[in-house]
């Protein structure tokens, strides 16, 4: 019970930093955040929506663990952006705890130990435990049925083993609602490999397959259909025949990668286990007969290779398969033979992999902030260089086979490293950070409380989001109509206090490339404005400088 205790305390640590200090990340975050915002505005609990528009991409049951997030903790709609991300920071810890979980079907509690603490400080996973988004509580749902599968599979009963049966098919309907079908074409290949290993399938009716299969419909099924009803098969439409078809068979919004990319991927994004996955590599196809060596393989393999032949590729696509490669990896150097066996070429090879990305981030962080004009975060810096120092001394224990010795410096490193950066560096890159600042210059000039405000140029959801629903997204010459209407009986916003039922005031916001036929209509209108505060910064969605100007109703034309 200490160890999984001790996780828990690492796992908040490790993720705690910028949970509430960095703002909401574009895109695809304040998507999530602002559709559940709306659930909330409006209880409607079955419908997904981003403004007017359907968001039929995924499932209802992030959403829904976001709104949990935000009733339970006492909040509104109006919760502040640490309350939508606490399901994927609570997923980055139950992550960790499920793959101690995981591993102690296959190995003694210190080497599991060391995979959860490998998940933990991996890089992919402290940016998902950080983001309200799916992946983090995908991760979670994965873990809890590939731990009760690992145990029926090492069982070989055909009786039903009913708790275990009970954990496999809810956690697998949880992860359906949650991401569609990630969940289970990760735990369905799994089975496949491990029947055909076997060549036996007789073992999985130890899952109780047929009670289990229709328990895992009571979950779902209700939802779906009310999904489908409510909309007319549209969801359907939307998140298989666009959402995932298109993610298959091309590059949706501009992802297109070739196969082989996540193999790339893989040596940034599961940092620093990769380091020792280079070390274990011959060790892992010596004893590919191993049980461990067996389930690990049919949950990594298969499911890679489809993640590879799809065409759109992001790096936190292949989370699911971490713990799989975490497990084998610490259960191999866990072995004192295997690190005797290792030749010099290949400590040399995973010495690099280990050290290199360390060096790179105190680079990073300080090239970053000159690139963007800024001083860089001294404390953030400093963090970096002490992280880096430490991979660096794992990097020359793996040099001298001393492996054992090398895994707490890379894990301590991993973690220091990644509470530096979201804690110090990434809340000081205040120009990345477009939406906040404009937020935060509207409500200093708005001359009443709740301002209707319209943007045009600049069409983030982190704005959206951040400054209430009813933003309304325009053209220049949209945005100059907008601010010359009548100011009065103006419908509030949806998170405006309900004694205030109306708006007296209109603002528009008008990035410098809609600016000039912002002023045309201005000019044609008779509207006498100017601006009333400016951002600048530099928008991470296409590398583009921005320079946002906020224009103020003045109630008074020139020709009047």
């Amino acid at each position: 019970m200490i160890l999984p205790l001790v996780l828990f305390f690492i796992g908040v640590i490790a993720y705690l930093p910028g949970l509430w200090q960095v703002p909401p990340l574009d895109r695809d975050e304040p998507r999530f955040t602002q559709a559940t915002k709306q659930m909330l505005e409006t209880r409607q609990y079955v419908d997904i929506r981003f403004q007017d528009q359907p968001r039929y991409k995924k499932p209802v049951g992030i959403y829904w663990l976001q709104s949990a997030a935000v009733l339970l903790t006492g909040h509104d709609a109006r919760a502040p952006l640490w309350v939508y991300r606490l399901p994927s920071f609570a997923g980055g810890i139950l992550a960790i705890l499920l793959t101690y979980w995981v591993a102690r079907a296959f190995c003694d509690p210190k080497a599991s130990f060391i995979a959860a603490l490998f998940v933990g400080s991996t890089i992919i996973l402290g940016v998902e435990s950080r983001l309200a988004k799916t992946d983090a509580s995908l991760l979670w749902t994965i873990l809890m049925a590939q731990g009760a599968l690992a145990r029926l599979w090492l069982r070989q009963t055909q009786h039903p083993r009913w708790g275990l049966a009970f954990v496999f098919w809810t956690a697998l309907a949880v992860g359906i609602l949650i991401k569609g079908p990630i969940a289970p074409m990760v735990v369905c290949f799994t089975v496949l490999g491990l029947c055909v290993v076997k060549r036996d399938i007789k073992w999985f009716k130890a899952a109780a397959p047929l009670y289990g299969f229709l328990w895992l419909c009571v979950l779902i099924l209700p939802w779906f259909f009310a999904i489908a009803k409510l909309t007319d098969y549209s969801f359907f439409q939307e998140s298989i025949g666009h959402d995932l078809l298109g993610k298959v068979v091309g590059g949706q919004e501009s992802h297109g990668k070739p196969p082989g990319m996540h193999l790339v991927f893989m040596f940034f994004v599961f940092w620093p286990l990769t380091g020792f996955f280079v070390l274990v590599l011959p060790h892992l196809w010596r004893k590919r007969s191993q049980k461990m060596v067996q389930f690990c393989a049919c949950w990594f393999v298969p499911s890679w290779i489809v993640f590879e032949l799809t065409g759109t590729k992001l790096p936190h696509y292949t989370m699911p398969l971490l713990p799989a490669l975490a497990i084998c990896v610490t259960a191999s150097l866990w072995n004192n033979n295997t690190v005797r066996q290792t030749n010099n070429y290949l400590a040399w090879g995973s010495a690099i992999v280990l050290a290199l990305p360390a060096i790179l981030l105190p680079i990073t962080t300080i090239v970053l902030p000159l690139h963007l004009k800024i001083s860089p975060s001294v404390p953030g810096v400093g963090v970096s260089i002490l992280a880096a120092v430490l991979a660096i001394i794992a990097a020359i224990y793996i040099i001298k086979h001393r492996v054992r010795h090398a895994m707490p410096f890379a894990i301590i490193g991993a973690i220091i490293m990644s509470t530096g950066f979201w804690g110090f560096v990434a809340p000081s890159l205040s120009p990345i950070w477009i939406s906040s600042r404009l937020v935060t210059a509207i409500s200093k000039v708005a001359p009443c409380p709740y301002p209707a405000v319209a943007i045009a140029g600049f069409n983030e959801p982190s704005f959206i989001f951040l400054e209430g629903t009813h933003t309304r997204v325009l053209s220049g010459a949209q945005a100059a109509d907008f601010l010359s209407t009548s100011q009065e009986a103006t419908p509030a916003d949806a998170i405006a206090p309900a004694t205030d039922q109306t708006n007296t005031c209109r603002i528009a916001a008008i990035e410098s490339r809609q600016k000039a036929a912002f002023l045309d209509e201005v000019a044609k209108m008779g509207l006498r404005t100017k601006p009333a505060a400016s951002v600048q910064g530099l928008n991470i969605n296409g590398g583009h400088h921005l320079n946002i100007e906020v224009y103020v109703n003045s109630r008074n034309k020139t020709d009047q």
